[in-house]
């Protein structure tokens, strides 16, 4: 995916929707691309329900991955429930944006649609674990650059002062997702067991594509498509690049989310990483454009999401096991604390984006602000995880932690966007919605091993000062590592050690997420108030300068 250059012909590396920078060039308050309230209706409206869709996914496995592992005797693989999901949402999301450069958005969303459905599909009548797996799978790849297509979409069809709302919109409507699945699922699956979720999902999907299709506009080149010239540009795909980026991630995550850390795994995936690095300096069309991602600004800015996002990821996954263990609240209330959390994260992207973004400015100490809040909202957490905690508090922590995440997500964007030149902002957005991404498979996979390492180390431990040893206790910490819900059913000791463990796991995965915030607060403040697009101009004046002064001698 390279950059597309200003004032040129409409090529391969055209940005997403046919566009001209000349309008954020000149000045102008103006969309790229100009459409109809009923096609901006339409479109943000399906885009909507498909980044709902997406985004419950995320969230749903919280309060169902207790009958999804009884139903499949699945307790010791349930991390990887949300794993296959997401290592293979953001395993495709570079080659999505490829794909969707050389097909248009409007074909490449009807593709992933009809793919997501079939995914959903397939894990709906999963019969065995393996079958699962695939249609999550499936899923995730179904699912892949649809988060990038939405900021592309948002970028081209709106103005640069209501930019920052419709980003924001994007984080609100995902947000809504993400708070829904787990409550949807506490609710669903003991009426109507884990499989309803996904037949739901499944036409609502399917039925979205066309209507993206139809509304998304069409550009003009589109009208001649030759057979030819297509299959030429499939040819240049960086496939090699594409499938040694996803041995990487899926090696390094397998090793890590594993009850027992695996060197060799590691070993490997830092060799693929390091083919895939040779393979995007070598290839005339590269998946990552490595000189745009060498840019500290958005280098440091993908680093420091990655990060955040994943300390995210360990609110979202892991407070409503807190609820439903340690504070033994039902599965749809333990799916509603994600609700607060949710509106924050949805209220801070929206009210940022609507009262402080405007226009291209930069918001470098707004955004390090939000770091450091996110961080001590997380260590607030860490300390009210407890049961005899005010249960107000917890909610009202949970808020903050979104609110302040949610205005990460909006200035971290919009001040990368500042220090980079225009030209390029259809590519950093790509990268920035493909780390976000990876973070959460990185939150999955990591946060859950070591969850689930934490824990079993507590629940050994425990079951051990009380003198509870044979093949039974064995069992019993195989089936509590992979069912939250079986705590509830245990009485006296076991049930103790039970809640005491889950309780000290949850504390240890938030202190943890907040020193991770930390780390991407000082990310952050690496881009600096300045990036290459000043430099860049600040060297054109000298040298105007210096021309100037040699005209005059």
């Amino acid at each position: 995916m390279t950059a597309p250059e200003p004032q040129q012909s409409v090529t391969e590396e055209t940005p997403l929707l046919e566009a001209s920078i000349q309008g954020a060039d000149n000045g102008e308050d103006s969309p790229r691309v100009r459409v109809t309230r009923f096609r901006g209706t339409a479109i943000v409206g399906a885009m909507g329900v498909l980044l709902f869709i997406l985004t419950t996914n995320m969230s749903m496995m919280a309060t169902a991955q207790s009958d999804i592992a009884a139903d499949l005797d699945a307790f010791s693989e349930t991390t990887w429930f949300n794993s296959a999901f997401l290592i293979a949402m953001s395993s495709i999301t570079p080659l999505s944006g490829r794909l969707a450069q050389i097909f248009t958005p409007r074909v490449y969303i009807l593709f992933s649609c009809t793919l997501l459905s079939v995914g959903l599909f397939v894990t709906a009548t999963a019969p065995t674990l393996a079958i699962f797996l695939l249609g999550r799978v499936l899923t995730g790849c179904g699912a892949g650059g649809q988060m990038v297509i939405a900021i592309i979409l948002a970028l081209d069809l709106t103005s640069r002062n209501r930019r920052g709302l419709f980003i924001g919109m994007i984080s609100a409507g995902m947000t809504v997702g993400v708070s829904s699945g787990a409550v949807l699922a506490g609710l669903l699956t003991p009426a109507y067991g884990w499989r309803s979720m996904f037949w739901l999902q499944a036409p609502a999907a399917l039925l979205v594509g066309p209507v993206l299709f139809s509304a998304i506009p069409k550009r003009a080149e589109d009208e001649n498509v030759d057979a030819r010239a297509l299959l030429g540009k499939l040819v240049k795909v960086d496939y090699a690049g594409a499938l040694t980026l996803t041995l990487s991630v899926f090696l390094l995550l397998a090793s890590l989310s594993a009850s027992e850390i695996q060197t060799a795994p590691i070993i490997f995936s830092f060799i693929f990483l390091g083919i895939f690095l040779l393979i995007e300096r070598s290839t005339t069309e590269p998946i990552i454009p490595i000189e745009v991602l060498s840019m500290r600004s958005v280098l440091l800015t993908c680093l420091s999401g990655v990060a955040c996002m994943m300390a995210r990821w360990s609110v979202l996954f892991y407070s409503p096991v807190y609820a439903l263990v340690v504070r033994d609240w039902s599965p749809a209330s333990a799916g509603l604390i994600l609700v607060p959390t949710n509106a924050g994260f949805g209220l801070g992207g929206l009210l940022v984006g609507w009262v402080h973004i405007r226009g291209e400015g930069g918001y470098y100490l707004s955004a390090l602000t939000s770091y450091l809040l996110f961080a001590l909202s997380n260590l607030l957490l860490a300390i009210l995880s407890t049961p005899t905690s005010s249960p107000l508090l917890y909610i009202t922590a949970t808020f903050f932690s979104g609110f302040s995440i949610g205005a990460i997500m909006n200035y971290a964007l919009s001040h990368v966007l500042h220090l980079t030149s225009p030209e390029i902002h259809y590519v950093v957005s790509a990268l920035i919605g493909m780390s976000r991404g990876f973070a959460g498979s990185f939150g999955a996979a990591i946060g859950g091993g070591f969850f689930q390492r934490t824990l079993k180390e507590g629940l050994e431990t425990g079951f051990a000062e009380h003198d509870i040893t044979g093949p039974g206790k064995e069992e019993l910490v195989r089936k509590l590592l992979g069912s939250p819900a079986l705590a509830k059913s245990l009485e006296g000791v076991e049930r103790a050690v039970a809640v005491r463990s889950y309780e000290g796991a949850v504390k240890m995965l938030l202190l943890g997420s907040c020193m991770l915030t930390l780390l991407a607060a000082v990310a952050q403040a690496g881009t600096g108030w300045r990036g290459d697009r000043h430099k860049a101009g600040k060297r054109s004046r000298d040298e105007g300068l210096e021309g100037g002064a040699g005209e005059e001698e």
